[in-house]
């Protein structure tokens, strides 16, 4: 016969699960919302109204590092003058979404963001995250002494509760690290990350150097529980050897987005992506043009924005003018091209089920 304290702690117990039960299942009912569909600046959507997608570009972005001046160092009116008439141009191109992937302490602006895609109709996702790549110059200091819990709770408060008070959701997770193995800074952002993903089904895109860091990203994935399919593989053109083509068969997205005419090797790319056709990976590839505007100086007010990255002095447009042009003469059909540019980056970013 059970003694009273152990009957009176079993009831206690029991009306504490009692009432916790409502609060647990407001959580999974809230998180079953934003499944199958993306989380865009402007809200959650299962539906885009056109249906190309960039999947790696930046809008604006400043390079001078971690916590030193954490406000824009530009007037935000005039930085969508200058960029707007580009998205402008994006939907007439029938582009729906574009993946902005500047992540916190680089510039984030989800506000501009926010403007641009109700001014333009295009949709825009932007993320959560910490880069550790260059060094460690954009990681804030508590990214080194947090535990990867601690880590964890800060990005997925973004996603419950929105971005620095604006109520701006994260569409995806944004890290970064160098060459070869993660070193433990970079291992515990990711393990963090993994975490996140399986609360939230966001997608983690990974600004990596080279394919042993790649392979390295899916090891700590595996002993995180997590598949190598919620990985993107960012700048992947930087290491085009076999790595891709075993990774991509393992499920990580390979991500080649770097075109640009301004860099005078478009052959680069189309090779590759005749590569991954022959090998049967062409459905785990995303082309981009990682195409933006930088913040130029030391000053604390009044920088000009300036094309960054690959000096494309048409952003956003190279693989339109000439990659698509190219991979059709190299033999591509019409649903190879639709893979590429649609339904590719839609399964890559969608928010998906766990499991």
């Amino acid at each position: 016969m059970p003694t009273r304290r152990a009957f009176l702690t079993a009831t206690a117990l029991s009306a504490a699960g009692m009432a916790l039960a409502p609060v647990l299942g407001r959580a999974a009912e809230e998180q079953e919302k934003f499944r199958d569909g993306w989380m865009t600046v402007t809200g959650f959507t299962r539906n885009l109204p056109a249906p190309v997608i960039l999947p790696h570009e930046h809008v604006t972005t400043d390079f001078l590092g971690a916590e030193r001046f954490p406000a824009p160092r530009y007037e935000r009116g005039n930085a969508f003058d200058q960029i707007a008439p580009h998205f402008e141009q994006l939907r007439r191109r029938d582009v729906g979404l574009l993946v902005e992937c500047t992540p916190a302490h680089i510039g984030r602006d989800v506000l501009l963001l926010k403007r641009l895609s109700e001014a333009s109709g295009v949709r825009i996702l932007t993320n959560t995250g910490y880069y550790g790549a260059v060094e460690n110059k954009f990681l804030p200091r508590h990214a080194f002494t947090e535990s990867v819990e601690q880590l964890a709770d800060r990005w997925r408060k973004e996603w419950k509760e929105g971005i620095d008070g604006t109520g701006i959701r994260p569409g995806f997770l944004k890290l970064g690290t160098g060459n070869g193995r993660l070193p433990e800074v970079h291992a515990k952002l990711l393990r963090a990350a993994c975490r996140v993903h399986l609360d939230t089904g966001l997608t983690i895109a990974v600004h990596t150097g080279d394919g042993e860091a790649a392979r390295d990203e899916v090891r700590i994935l595996g002993e995180e529980g997590v598949a190598p399919s919620a990985l993107v593989w960012v700048h992947a053109q930087n290491d085009p050897g076999p790595i891709q083509i075993e990774l991509a068969k393992r499920g990580v997205w390979i991500s080649l987005d770097g075109y640009s005419l301004a860099t005078r090797n478009p052959e680069r790319y189309r090779n590759l992506l005749v590569a991954h056709r022959e090998a049967g990976t062409l459905g785990r590839v995303l082309v981009s043009h990682d195409d933006g505007w930088a913040v130029e100086g030391e000053a604390a007010a009044g920088s000009e924005l300036k094309l960054f990255g690959n000096g494309n002095p048409a952003p956003y447009s190279s693989i339109f003018e000439r990659l698509l042009p190219d991979l059709r003469e190299a033999g591509f059909e019409q649903a190879d091209l639709e893979r590429l540019t649609r339904s590719n980056p839609a399964e890559a970013w969608r928010v998906r089920r766990r499991g």
